[in-house]
């Protein structure tokens, strides 16, 4: 065997270092070190600014409570197995059930993430020749999900209606005869803007076409009971919403809520679905309990909008922009700037994270400030505070 072939080259001192299959990975690691991109888990510290807990119920004594009562119960940990081998337990069904009715869809469908729940919708419902039309911002795992299916994909200008009606008739012009399907989030979670959803449902009737509506995270923030922003629509057989149970809801796992005959199709068709060990019949209980209980304690909402529209008051004359949601994002633009302050804020005692690409934008690298119940008024005067000296500082 040549040296060549076993060595890659010389270390700082000068000795041969051996040839290593991961030797390609290490140099995507460096590239992303060079770069302020490399990404590293970091411990809980300081004041909550980055969770999604919204409403502060993942450490509730609610939850808590609820927990207990259903281990009380005798619920199993553990399913044992998928949906179709033995894991179904009666707490999916009842879970299910009771969120068609709270979402207002016709049947649900309970995922152990909401990533597996967008990788299976969008790898399994669009079939071949249909067109997937997606907000440019959608979420990795739909992404994910389109590269598994069968249908074409495009992607319209971020909350643009019009973008997405343009690309539907071009596409009908151009001898498309199946379905679009029109995919978008209700809140985007890097921007906190809002997608257009009435326009966007309009677009979806005049072409015959399916409205996919991600509510990660409008869901328990916004409309009646914690229903999201997509339960303001016209009762309609052409939409399908997604609600994450790890976000506001504080516990695990992903309902999607759509007619019965696309949740059918998934426990059919639907591989992330079929070929899973079904979520825990514990983690069903909960969340049903977690929906009753953002439903009947609307104070929970409330303050986090009072919170909300504080920390703006408090942002805005920093010289950013309120988004009017729980999710504030300072866009500092350069890597290493966005991570030092970062840095600077969490030796102040507050957890804020950067974001970069390529979850972002090239160019767009911010900090990603979330409102949850977790913190008071006066922790968000304190972040300001420090907020504005990091800046100056950085």
């Amino acid at each position: 065997m040549q040296l060549g072939s076993r060595f890659r080259g010389n270390d700082e001192r000068g000795e041969n270092v051996p040839n290593s299959p991961f030797d390609t990975h290490r140099a995507d690691l460096d590239a992303l070190a060079a770069d302020s991109r490399r990404r590293t888990l970091a411990p809980r510290a300081g004041r909550d600014f980055a969770s999604n807990d919204y409403l502060g119920l993942a450490d509730s004594e609610a939850l808590r409570t609820a927990l207990v009562a259903g281990i009380e119960r005798g619920l199993p940990a553990g399913s044992g197995g998928s949906r179709l081998l033995r894991g179904n337990h009666a707490e999916h069904e009842a879970l299910e059930a009771h969120a068609a009715r709270h979402y207002g869809s016709e049947a649900a469908l309970f995922f152990a993430t909401g990533f597996a729940a967008n990788a299976a919708l969008f790898a399994t419902l669009p079939q071949r020749g249909d067109l997937v039309v997606h907000d440019e911002l959608i979420h990795a795992s739909a992404h994910d999900g389109m590269k598994l299916g069968r249908a074409g994909s495009i992607a319209a200008a971020h909350n643009d209606a019009q973008s997405f009606d343009d690309i539907i008739a071009r596409w009908r012009a151009g001898g498309g005869m199946g379905t679009p399907w029109i995919a978008v989030e209700s809140l985007y979670s890097m921007d906190g803007d809002r997608a257009p959803l009435a326009d966007l449902a309009d677009v979806a009737d005049r072409h015959d076409a399916v409205l996919v509506v991600d509510e990660a995270h409008a869901t328990g923030v916004f409309g009646p009971g914690g229903a999201g922003l997509a339960h303001a629509l016209p009762r309609r057989d052409n939409l399908i919403t997604l609600h994450t149970c790890g976000k506001a809801l504080g516990a695990e796992g992903a309902l999607l809520c759509a007619p019965r005959i696309a949740t059918d199709f998934l426990v059919n068709r639907g591989r992330p679905f079929i070929f899973s060990t079904a979520p825990s019949p514990l983690m069903a209980w909960l969340v049903r309990q977690a929906i009753e209980i953002v439903a009947n304690e609307p104070e929970r909402q409330a303050r986090l909008h009072a919170l909300v529209r504080h920390a703006a008051e408090r942002l805005v004359p920093l010289g950013i922009p309120a988004s009017g949601t729980q999710i504030l994002p300072v866009i500092i633009g350069d890597n290493d700037r966005t991570m030092r302050i970062a840095g600077q804020l969490r030796d102040a005692g507050f957890d804020i994270r950067g974001i970069r690409p390529p979850t972002v934008a090239q160019g767009t690298a911010r900090l990603r400030i979330a409102i949850t119940l977790n913190v008071d008024e006066a922790n968000i005067d304190d972040m300001a505070d420090a907020l504005e000296q990091a800046m100056a500082a950085a």
